[in-house]
């Protein structure tokens, strides 16, 4: 039988807070944990985190105390939840490392929505960015290479293939085409919204990282790097957060914000192969469901509506975290030449385009090209994992 949040009960409130002890939680071993572990850690991270900035933008535009203590009440909860999540990563992974994670979930868990997204438009707003983060992925294996001396399957594992995407360098557009139109929220259906607030959040997640540890490296390349990537990244956050209507209330938000969670810690409890991370999962899932139910009450109360007017009747099948090379493969064949242009895709270089490369690259030539020329002299190739064959769209490793 299908599972239907709001149908379910759970922890009560008051019943939530946990004490220091119960937040030290152990961290995955880097050398030993699923991958797809490590990627479900970080998505949560990031669902939490957009959860309780979310929150905090609400209560800035609540005039009743009321409501706002409520709200300062699960905020406190959704941060202890950020807190455990986060905490499961290991102290001993570098940034790089992490950095390199966080690709492999922007690369597995957006190519995964893309394919489930029944919204055409959507979907290609999806597959859009995949092959992006999948060209970052490659740039920072190679700088993990040419830095630590290590190779990046050491985190990806075979899951995903590491080589060239849509160049990075070709990512740098001019704002006004990074804004994509809005899905029409009278007749969308419920996963598609579940879908944008999901990438959305994780991009976000992956512009603050950036935004915080590119400065930490001594290496020029490094810096330089992270500092490219961070960019695209916030391009990336306004091509996903404008694919949000913003014709929805502050309340069907908060709605969308605790149905989203909870979708969330049930896929990943259902697919965990930790049994002690799946253990969190499924606590956090409960403290949530007394989340959505508070959210749905303050929506019946100040939208007037029934939160089956919104809201999927039960949870979508679970998002998974599995392998996506042939899609991606059958992306870089068909797309890796595409732009955008307004809220479209285009495969020319339009004028607007053209200047914004001129004014960012300045007759030099970016990181992002740079990091794999220094590679290919320190290492005496370029860094690649093509587990399924050569390149789709013809590019040959560089010697």
């Amino acid at each position: 039988m299908a599972f239907d949040p709001l149908q379910q009960r759970g922890i009560p409130l008051d019943e939530q807070l946990r004490d220091w002890r119960e937040l030290n939680v152990t961290p995955i071993d880097p050398d030993h944990a699923d991958p797809y572990t490590r990627c479900r850690i970080i998505t949560m991270n990031g669902i939490e985190v957009e959860a309780i900035l979310f929150s905090h933008q609400l209560a800035r535009h609540c005039p009743d105390l009321e409501i706002k203590q409520q709200l300062a009440r699960v905020r406190y909860i959704e941060a202890q939840q950020q807190k455990t999540v986060n905490w499961l990563l290991p102290g001993s992974s570098s940034v790089l490392e992490t950095t390199i994670a966080y690709e492999q979930v922007a690369v597995d868990l957006t190519a995964w929505v893309a394919r489930m997204e029944p919204d055409p438009y959507l979907k290609q707003a999806y597959q859009f960015g995949v092959l992006e983060d999948f060209d970052h992925l490659y740039r920072y294996a190679n700088l993990y290479e040419m830095i630590e001396h290590r190779k990046a399957e050491k985190i990806v594992d075979d899951l995903t293939e590491i080589m060239p995407g849509r160049p990075t360098y070709l990512h740098h557009r001019d704002p006004f085409d990074n804004v994509r139109q809005p899905y029409d929220r009278s007749v969308t259906e419920p996963l598609s919204r579940l879908h944008a607030l999901t990438i959305m959040s994780a991009e976000q997640q992956t512009m603050n990282f950036y935004m915080n540890v590119g400065p930490m490296y001594m290496e020029p390349i490094a810096r330089q790097l992270y500092q490219e990537i961070g960019m695209v990244e916030e391009e990336h956050v306004t091509h996903y957060e404008s694919l949000v209507n913003p014709g929805e209330s502050l309340w069907e938000q908060l709605l969308n914000h605790e149905y989203n969670e909870c979708y969330l810690y049930y896929s990943f409890m259902e697919t965990e192969s930790d049994p002690k991370v799946k253990n969190i999962w499924e606590l956090h899932l409960n403290m949530e469901l007394e989340h959505l139910r508070l959210a749905a009450e303050l929506f019946k109360r100040f939208d007037g509506r029934d939160p089956d007017q919104v809201l999927a009747p039960a949870l979508p099948p679970p998002v998974t975290f599995e392998p996506n090379k042939g899609y991606i493969r059958e992306l870089l064949a068909t797309q890796i030449d595409c732009t955008t242009l307004g809220t479209g895709y285009v495969r020319e270089a339009h004028e607007r385009f053209t200047r914004m490369q001129e004014a960012v690259m300045g007759g030099e030539k970016p990181a992002s090209e740079r990091v794999i020329d220094d590679n290919r002299a320190i290492s005496g190739r370029e860094y690649r994992l093509e587990t399924e064959g050569p390149h789709p769209a013809g590019l040959q490793l560089s010697r």
